[in-house]
């Protein structure tokens, strides 16, 4: 029996389960938030990892440290170094560092908690599992983009993706209820929350994705722009005078269906608008709808076909009215085999397998 405590570790939040392996069992969750905010009584991360031990200590789900086995963390962006969960030590944090630069929003902080986690758990193995590891497996005329090599070279430019868990899970569920292995089935796996990808899956590895470099590629998102003609922003910026920062507020924290609509990145919010008559927010919808349609539609060319199309992630998963939307138009083009499932994710169930898998063989990966 392994307890295994996963960690996901946002900007200002740490989200966490604990879970026993074999069975999958999970034994307790929950998360804190507003982390070094006004007001907040927890200063940073490290502290959010104490207030996380003392919960479970003191609501007597585990009854000493020793009982955590291990500690997996989600990190978002493990550039090109990572192309499967890792065991933690010191080349690995520094690497964790560099990759900083790649995903300044999301690996300071999953690197907090790694911190954190050290510091109250020193004995503890930790186990990272990137979310960009599960697209390794795409194709180099896939992940590159069409500039100067040089700026690969250099700076690592190339398409990455991410929610890779999430995608690496659905695609698992989808093949267990396809009753085929994984390694025998085409799939197009499509995460539909405030971010928002698709994937294209064959034979059980990533071939394509639509985010890039960062997660601003792709689709329409609840804030983030997706795909845009990058002369379109440079032509904004000109006009309006905006740094390279003001720009990239603007089409990561601005734009999608919060900019479009003008009134919310909710989906539920910009439906009931919607339905009320609001022209802007109906243009947000049929932008959003129109824009996986496309998604979908080339990845059933990429992969010449697919089993199954699945929908996950908070849009992907509570709106029937959506899913039933795109539903209609996969059968239009699909084979009668091709299914159309709705999935519920649990990317903390898929780390702490990953990481249960990783720490049962005992030996480091590097």
């Amino acid at each position: 029996m392994m307890k295994i405590l996963v960690v996901n570790c946002g900007s200002s939040s740490i989200k966490y389960k604990l879970y026993e392996f074999p069975s999958k069992s999970q034994l307790s969750k929950g998360i804190i938030e507003r982390i070094g905010e006004e007001g907040s009584k927890v200063r940073n991360h490290n502290q959010g990892i104490k207030v996380v031990i003392n919960q479970l200590l003191g609501n007597k789900i585990i009854k000493g440290l020793e009982e955590i086995s291990v500690v997996g963390h989600r990190v978002v962006h493990g550039g090109e170094h990572f192309r499967e969960p890792t065991v933690i030590n010191g080349k690995v944090i520094e690497k964790i560092k560099v990759n900083s630069d790649l995903a300044p929003l999301h690996n300071p902080a999953n690197l907090a908690g790694i911190m954190g986690c050290k510091e109250i758990l020193p004995e503890t193995k930790q186990v990272a599992v990137f979310d960009t590891a599960f697209y390794q497996s795409i194709a180099q005329h896939v992940y590159m983009y069409a500039i100067p090599g040089q700026y690969y070279k250099k700076y690592g430019v190339r398409k990455y993706g991410f929610h890779g868990t999430s995608h690496q899970f659905v695609a698992g569920r989808a093949a267990e209820l396809l009753a085929k292995p994984l390694s025998e089935v085409k799939l197009i796996t499509c995460h539909l929350g405030n971010g928002c990808s698709i994937t294209a899956i064959d034979k059980g590895k990533a071939t394509d994705t639509s985010m890039g470099f960062t997660p601003l590629e792709g689709l329409m998102m609840g804030t983030r722009s997706g795909d845009i003609d990058v002369a379109a922003v440079f032509h904004i910026m000109k006009k309006e005078k905006l740094t390279v920062e003001q720009m990239g507020r603007i089409l990561n924290r601005e734009s999608g269906i919060l900019g479009v609509s003008g009134v919310s990145n909710d989906i539920r919010v910009v439906k009931e608008r919607a339905a009320g008559g609001d022209k802007l927010s109906r243009l947000a919808l049929e932008m959003f709808i129109y824009r996986i349609k496309k998604y979908i539609g080339a990845y059933f060319m990429v992969l010449g076909g697919a089993d199954a199309v699945c929908f996950t992630a908070g849009i992907g998963e509570n709106n029937e009215d959506i899913v039933g939307r795109l539903k209609e138009d996969i059968y239009k083009i699909a084979s009668p085999d091709t299914k159309v499932f709705v999935i519920p994710t649990d990317e903390e169930l898929m780390i702490a397998g990953l990481t249960y898998e990783l720490a049962r063989e005992g030996s480091d990966r590097k």
